[in-house]
């Protein structure tokens, strides 16, 4: 019997731009995407976004609004993997690399690079959104 693998992934708006990291493993090992991961055994899909958000770029954030679940079963060439995306707004910390991030960078939500997964599907789906944010910070 085969599970399906629980996810989060983060959409921070920093300098009114979206944080994005290149990742240093497979798959897509080199893209830019979301800074997210898997969700440990025991914890909720909160802590597991905060955790991954500041593993993989030093910041510190508060959970805004979730953007949606997403749970094609061809999103992640690893498997059957769910992601539950989150906005998350930075409280303090460093914007630095870490953890799988080879790179963390910030970029205009009108000019993304080619993401992983269905990273650009997430920010579209949050764009209204985010655009609120984006112009207060």
């Amino acid at each position: 019997m085969k599970c399906i693998t629980l996810t989060v992934d983060a959409i921070i708006p920093y300098r009114g731009k979206i944080v994005l990291v290149k990742r240093k493993n497979e798959p897509f090992r080199g893209c830019y995407a979301l800074p997210g991961g898997i969700v440990e055994y025991g914890e909720s899909v909160e802590s597991a976004v905060l955790r991954e958000t500041k593993e993989e770029t030093g910041i510190d954030g508060k959970i805004y609004k979730l953007v949606g679940v997403y749970s094609k079963p061809n999103r992640d060439p690893r498997g059957h993997f769910v992601s539950v995306c989150f906005i998350v707004v930075p409280e303090k910390g460093e914007l630095k690399a870490g953890s799988d991030a080879e790179d963390v960078a910030l970029f205009s939500i009108d000019s993304l690079p080619k993401l992983a997964f269905d990273h650009e599907k997430m920010i579209k789906d949050a764009e209204a959104m985010l655009y609120g944010i984006l112009s207060e910070m």
